[in-house]
């Protein structure tokens, strides 16, 4: 079992970084297997909504970036942690660029598997910039993973983090329930336990 983790930062080491990595200590205590993947701070083509994805298998039809590859790796993985700071009360531009891009042009890979959000400010917005990620994996068919808080940390530098100890206590929680959940739908498939069908006979716009 795989478990990628996502940076929403530019910042490599930062304050979302140091997040991140608290969830990872536990997926490693919890024989999980991680990666944290780094969008770093290179230029990130947004969707464009060209529905071209619809004609591939899996892939956007732009290749001068990391969104092929990334969903590469998600095919290969078992579940998920988008983690971003908080601008303007709201994910990074770029996380969501790549966001949009991996669920339109990859969808399939992420269905049915589950997936945390978390985020990180030095005071505000991060509640709504988790719920902004979070409407990814609802849609998704995702399980959406849980703690015992809101997912977030507070501080200004990646030392501050250290000291939000409630929010370093939140992030391992996650950690925790992300491994539980992975392990439960692991033994379910063991014991003929699959995805559920999908029903998609409808669509239905407002005006008619």
């Amino acid at each position: 079992m795989k478990v990628l983790l996502f940076n929403g930062s530019a910042k490599l080491e930062g304050c979302t970084f140091t997040a991140l990595t608290e969830i990872a200590k536990v997926l490693e205590e919890e024989n999980i297997e991680f990666e944290i993947v780094q969008l770093g701070s290179q230029p990130v083509r947004d969707c464009i909504g060209c529905k071209k994805c619809s004609e591939l298998d899996n892939e956007c039809i732009f290749k001068d970036d990391m969104i092929n590859e990334l969903i590469k790796k998600a095919e290969n993985a078992d579940g998920f942690v988008f983690g971003t700071p908080v601008y303007y009360a709201h994910p990074s531009g770029r996380l969501l660029s790549v966001m949009d891009r991996l669920f339109y042009a990859g969808g399939d890979v992420f269905r049915h598997k589950p997936a945390a959000a978390i985020s990180s400010a030095r005071r505000a917005g991060t509640t709504a910039s988790i719920d902004v990620l979070n409407k990814y994996f609802t849609i998704s068919e995702m399980p959406v993973v849980s703690s015992t808080y809101w997912n977030m940390v507070h501080g200004h530098t990646a030392e501050d983090v250290r000291k939000d100890l409630e929010g370093l206590q939140t992030m391992r929680n996650i950690g925790r329930n992300m491994a539980w959940l992975l392990k439960c739908i692991s033994l379910g498939k063991e014991h003929g336990v699959g995805a559920p069908e999908t029903e998609r006979a409808f669509v239905t716009n407002f005006i008619r």
